[in-house]
C-alpha cells in the first residue's frame, strides 16, 4: 500500500472521529434548543428535537464560515497540526463530552473542542505553538455569552412583563406558546451556526495539514460544510435527555412567556457571536438567559446550587479535556 493511500485512510478515519464529536455535540447540546421549549409544554420531546434538528441544518443557508476560520487558524499555529494533533484534540473533546453527558452536567461542547486543540498542540511543541490573540478572545466569552444570554434574558422578560401587565395570565400564557415557537428555532439556528462550523474549522485544518486543500482556500469543500451541518443535525434528532431535565427543569421553573425570553435573549447573543467569527458556548449563554428569566422574578426562583455546579464544569471544561487530548496525543504519537 502506498503512502499516498496510507495517508488517505489516516485522513478518512479522523475525518469519521470528527463528525462523530459533531453529532456528540448535536446530542449533548440539544438541551440548549429545546429543553425551554419542552419544559414549557409547547412541544413534546420527540416534536422538539425534530424542530431543532431542522432548524440546525437551515443554519447551513444562513452563516458564513467565520467561526470555522477561527478554529482552524485562530486557536493554535496551523503549521504545528498533523494527525496526531487532530486526534488527540478530538479525543479530549469527545472524552469530556462523554463525561458531562453521564451526570447530566450541561458543559460546553465548543470549549472542549478549544481545550482538546490545546492539549495536543502543548503535548507536541508546547506554548510557543498556541495563538493567544485567538484564545483570548475564546476565554473572554466564556464569562461574556453567560452575562450577556443573563442581561438580555431579563431585559426580555422585564419588557414583555411590563408590556403585558394589563394582560390575563391565561391569554399572555397561550399567545407565547405560539411566539416560542419562533424563539426556538432562532435559537437553533443559532446552535447550528456556531456549533457545526466548530467541526468544519477542524476538519479544514487537518485537510489543510495533510495537502488534500490548499492553505491558500477561501473556504472548505462542499462536502465538509453540508457534513457537519447534517452530522450535528442528526446528533441534536437524538437528544440528549439527561441535560435536557437539567436545564430545563433545575435552574428555574420556566412558562412559555419566561422561555421565549432566555431562547430569545440566548438567540441575539449566538447571533452576535458567530457575526463576529467568535465559538461560544450555547450551554453557557443559554444558561445565563434562563437565569437572568428566574432572577426577574426573585433571586430565590433560580436554584443557585444547580447553577454553581454548572459553573464548576464550565471552568474545569478546557482544562480538563486539554489534560485528555494531551494523552491522547502521547498514545496517537508512540502507537498509531
Amino acid at each position: 500500500m502506498s503512502s499516498i493511500q496510507i495517508g488517505l485512510w489516516a485522513v478518512a478515519f479522523l475525518i469519521a472521529v470528527a463528525l462523530i464529536f459533531d453529532f456528540m455535540n448535536g446530542f449533548h447540546d440539544a438541551a440548549n434548543s429545546i429543553a425551554t421549549v419542552v419544559s414549557t409544554g409547547v412541544l413534546k420531546p420527540h416534536q422538539a428535537v425534530a424542530f431543532a434538528a431542522v432548524f440546525n441544518v437551515i443554519a447551513y443557508f444562513i452563516f458564513h464560515l467565520k467561526v470555522a476560520q477561527t478554529v482552524g487558524r485562530g486557536t493554535i499555529d496551523p503549521a504545528i497540526v498533523d494527525q496526531y494533533v487532530v486526534f488527540g484534540a478530538l479525543v479530549g473533546a469527545i472524552g469530556w463530552n462523554v463525561i458531562t453527558w453521564i451526570y447530566g452536567i450541561p458543559s460546553s461542547s465548543s470549549h472542549a473542542l478549544i481545550g482538546g486543540l490545546v492539549g495536543a498542540a502543548l503535548a507536541k511543541t508546547g506554548p510557543s505553538s498556541l495563538n493567544v490573540d485567538g484564545l483570548i478572545k475564546t476565554i473572554s466569552f466564556i464569562f461574556i455569552s453567560p452575562l450577556l444570554g443573563f442581561v438580555l434574558g431579563s431585559a426580555f422578560m422585564l419588557g414583555v412583563s411590563w408590556f403585558y401587565f394589563r394582560t390575563p395570565p391565561s391569554q399572555v400564557d397561550r399567545r407565547f406558546r405560539r411566539y416560542q415557537l419562533v424563539s426556538a428555532g432562532l435559537y437553533s439556528l443559532g446552535h447550528g451556526g456556531n456549533d457545526a462550523q466548530k467541526t468544519i474549522g477542524i476538519i479544514w485544518m487537518l485537510l489543510i495539514a495533510t495537502g488534500y486543500v490548499s492553505a491558500a482556500a477561501e473556504a472548505p469543500p462542499i462536502w465538509v460544510i453540508g457534513g457537519c451541518y447534517m452530522a450535528i443535525g442528526m446528533g441534536t434528532l437524538f437528544g440528549g435527555w439527561r441535560i435536557v431535565r437539567t436545564m430545563g427543569q433545575k435552574i428555574t421553573k420556566l412558562k412559555p412567556v419566561g422561555g421565549f425570553c432566555a431562547e430569545f435573549g440566548g438567540a441575539v447573543t449566538l447571533f452576535t457571536a458567530s457575526w463576529l467569527g467568535i465559538p461560544v458556548s450555547t450551554t453557557h449563554t443559554i444558561t445565563g438567559a434562563i437565569v437572568g428569566v428566574g432572577a426577574t422574578r426573585k433571586l430565590s426562583a433560580v436554584r443557585w446550587g444547580v447553577a454553581g455546579n454548572i459553573v464548576w464544569a464550565w471552568i474545569l471544561t478546557i482544562p480538563a479535556s486539554a489534560a485528555m487530548a494531551a494523552v491522547a496525543w502521547w498514545i496517537g504519537h508512540h502507537f498509531l
